[in-house]
């Protein structure tokens, strides 16, 4: 049987036809441990779970890459203490939130922010069964690659150092025509790139690779570079790391809808201009509204996914993500969740009655175990 996904770059059902036969290379765009995991990073990485349970039992050996990102604007926001989880939320991995910084309260220093909340987001996958990655790198042990291929790219005349003294270097837009193919956007109708701060560039579309240091923040947030003291840029994290583990040309790329753009399309543009094949396929899973609304900061309605696993059970947690097409978008509500525990309970109740008509007979014990237990 011949594997079909949809392809988000070219809008199109296309047969998985992997670069190494009988392997998929598979990376997935994993959290910003700023702040708890709600619903919609549940929902995401359940997606990406299913397919790579999937492709494994269809023969593939699967790499399985989901990173961690642990450095970034607004985890140094959100250290000024834990945030209240009506500060917590955001749209599941989207840029547009990830800008918005959490309200600082008590001081926590941000890679202990970091790593307690990266903490959280492992045990809410665990709990609804969700596999471990092959490899889930965080971003801060792979700065070094980072830095290489932000210095091909200048070298190439894809980047630039910005003129301002401020350590920034951006990747320069109007060098790459084909920048806008994986949404089908022409240059000219894009709007500004959103980074936090314009200073230094050359064209407002031009997105940052690499963000000097600036006075405010924590030494312990910055690493050495060409450039001066920084960081780096949250696109160039993932087109690094993704090369690292997977090489420069892999199989899938997956994410959530709301990373298409700019975070996706800045990711194929770096990769491409550094002269790496990248992702052959791109895979992209719905977003999750609440009650007709979208999740957002502002509304208040994040549903947390501590909130959400103290309303069910995890396999039916499960199950209710699980329920609706990868691609759609999910409208949450308390009801829908009482529905599938419903549901799930007649599931379990025939599968009970098959088990015991079935005892004794060559048929018994052969079914495949509920995921989790």
């Amino acid at each position: 049987m011949t594997v079909r996904l949809y392809d988000s770059r070219t809008q199109l059902l296309r047969a998985l036809e992997p670069l190494e036969p009988g392997k998929v290379g598979m990376y997935v765009c994993g959290p910003t441990v700023q702040s708890s995991p709600h619903i919609g990073h549940l929902r995401s990485a359940l997606a990406y779970d299913l397919w790579r349970r999937w492709l494994s039992a269809r023969g593939y050996a699967v790499t399985f890459v989901r990173n961690v990102t642990d450095i970034d604007d607004k985890i140094l926001a959100a250290a000024g203490g834990p945030p209240k989880p009506s500060d917590r939320a955001r749209s599941a991995e989207g840029e547009g939130a990830a800008e918005a910084a959490a309200p600082q309260t008590n001081s926590e220093p941000w890679w202990a922010l970091a790593y307690r909340v990266e903490l959280e987001f492992t045990a809410g996958y665990s709990t609804i069964g969700i596999l471990p990655p092959t490899y889930e790198p965080r971003a801060t042990a792979s700065v070094p690659q980072m830095q290489e291929l932000i210095e091909r790219l200048i070298e190439r005349g894809h980047a630039y150092v910005a003129d301002d003294g401020s350590g920034d270097v951006y990747f320069d837009v109007k060098t790459w025509p084909a920048y806008g193919e994986l949404t089908n956007q022409k240059l000219d109708d894009m709007a500004d790139s959103p980074d936090a701060e314009t200073r230094g560039k050359r064209d407002p579309r031009d997105f940052a690779l690499w963000k000097g240091a600036k006075p405010a923040e924590p030494e312990s947030a910055s690493w050495a570079s060409p450039w001066g003291a920084g960081r780096p840029g949250w696109h160039i994290e993932c087109s690094a790391m993704a090369k690292r583990y997977l090489g420069p040309a892999f199989d899938i790329h997956g994410g959530g809808l709301d990373l298409r753009f700019p975070h996706h399309e800045n990711e194929l543009a770096q990769s491409t201009a550094n002269g790496d094949a990248f992702a052959s396929y791109w895979v992209h899973n719905g977003l999750v509204n609440v009650e007709g609304q979208k999740m957002s900061k502002s509304l208040g309605n994040s549903v947390f996914a501590s909130e959400l696993l103290a309303l069910a059970r995890p396999v039916v947690v499960r199950y209710y993500l699980a329920s609706a097409h990868y691609r759609s978008t999910m409208d949450y509500s308390h009801g829908a969740l009482i529905e599938a525990e419903a549901a799930f309970t007649r599931i379990e109740g025939f599968l009970d009655r098959a088990s015991r008509a079935l005892e004794g007979t060559r048929f018994a014990n052969v079914g495949a175990p509920i995921v989790p237990e």
